[in-house]
C-alpha cells in the first residue's frame, strides 16, 4: 500500500520542478522586459538617422551650391555682353533727335505731305549749289522759236536760242545758271525765264485757248529786275512780250526778246 505514496512522492520532484517553473519564468521573461531596454538601441538608429537625415541633406545640396557658383560668371559675362551691345550700338540720329509724336484729334491739322526743310533743299540741288527756284506743273516747252538779242550799247554781242526748254535761270553762279550774268551787280541766281502754258477764253466765242507764254520771275535780286526800264515785283511771275527789253541789276547788257514769227512779220 506505501507504494503509491512513494510514486507520489516521486511525482513530488517533478511537480516541484513544474513548480519551481515559475523561477524560470523570468528568465524567459527577461528578453520581454528587455526588449523595452533594447528598444530604445533600435530607436536609437532611427534616431541617428533622422539627426543625420539633414547632414545628408545638406550634403547633397552642396554640389548644387557649387553649380549654382559656377553658373554665376556665366550669368555676368551676359550682362557685361548686353552692356557692350548697348554701349557700341549706334542710334540714328534721326531716332535721337526726333521730336515726341503730337497726338492729333479730329480738329487738329492735316498731315502735309509735301517736302520741306534741308530734304526739300536736297532735292531741289543741281551741281552742289542749292536752288532757290523749281519750276510749276504748268511748264512748258515753247512750240515758237523765241530768241533773245544781247545788246551792249548799240553793239550786239550775241544771240541765244530759249525754245530748247522750259526754263532759263539767270545768275553769276556758273554752276546753276543756264545763261549766266558776270556783273558784280547782279546775284548768284538772280531771274528765271519761264515758259508757263496758260489756258484763256475768248470773249467774242467764248472758246478755251490754250497757249504758251514767256514769263520772268525776280528772285529776291539784291538790285532788281527790269522790263522795259520797269523794275518787276519780286517772287511773281510777269508776263513777256515780243521786242520787250530785260535788264539785270545794273549791267550795261540789254536782252531783247524776239520769236520767228515777228520776224516774218516784219518782212511782210
Amino acid at each position: 500500500m506505501k507504494s503509491p505514496r512513494r510514486h507520489s512522492r516521486s511525482r513530488s520532484p517533478y511537480r516541484r520542478q513544474t513548480q519551481t517553473s515559475p523561477s524560470r519564468s523570468p528568465s524567459r521573461r527577461s528578453p520581454r522586459r528587455r526588449s523595452p531596454s533594447r528598444s530604445p538601441s533600435r530607436r536609437s538608429p532611427r534616431r541617428r538617422s533622422h539627426s543625420r537625415s539633414p547632414r545628408w541633406r545638406s550634403r547633397s545640396r552642396s554640389p548644387i551650391r557649387v553649380r549654382s557658383r559656377s553658373r554665376s560668371p556665366i550669368s555676368h559675362s551676359r550682362r557685361e555682353r548686353e552692356r557692350i551691345d548697348k554701349r557700341t550700338r549706334v542710334r540714328p540720329i534721326n531716332q535721337s533727335r526726333s521730336p515726341k509724336k503730337e497726338e492729333i484729334g479730329n480738329d487738329g491739322p492735316k498731315p502735309n505731305f509735301g517736302l520741306s526743310g534741308k530734304l526739300a533743299a536736297e532735292t531741289n540741288s543741281y551741281n552742289g549749289v542749292v536752288l532757290k527756284y523749281f519750276e510749276p506743273p504748268e511748264a512748258r516747252k515753247p512750240i515758237k522759236k523765241w530768241r533773245l538779242y544781247v545788246f551792249k550799247g548799240d553793239k550786239e554781242m550775241d544771240i541765244l536760242h530759249i525754245h530748247r526748254q522750259s526754263a532759263y535761270l539767270f545768275g553769276r553762279e556758273r554752276k546753276v545758271a543756264d545763261i549766266p550774268i558776270d556783273h558784280p551787280s547782279c546775284s548768284s541766281q538772280h531771274a528765271v525765264l519761264q515758259f508757263r502754258q496758260v489756258t484763256s477764253t475768248n470773249d467774242e466765242t467764248g472758246e478755251k485757248i490754250s497757249e504758251i507764254k514767256p514769263y520772268i520771275i525776280d528772285l529776291d535780286s539784291t538790285n532788281k529786275t527790269f522790263v522795259n526800264n520797269n523794275v518787276i515785283p519780286p517772287s511773281r511771275y510777269y508776263e513777256l512780250k515780243a521786242s520787250d527789253t530785260i535788264k539785270f541789276g545794273f549791267s550795261t547788257r540789254d536782252y531783247v526778246l524776239i520769236h520767228d514769227e515777228l520776224d516774218d512779220e516784219k518782212l511782210e
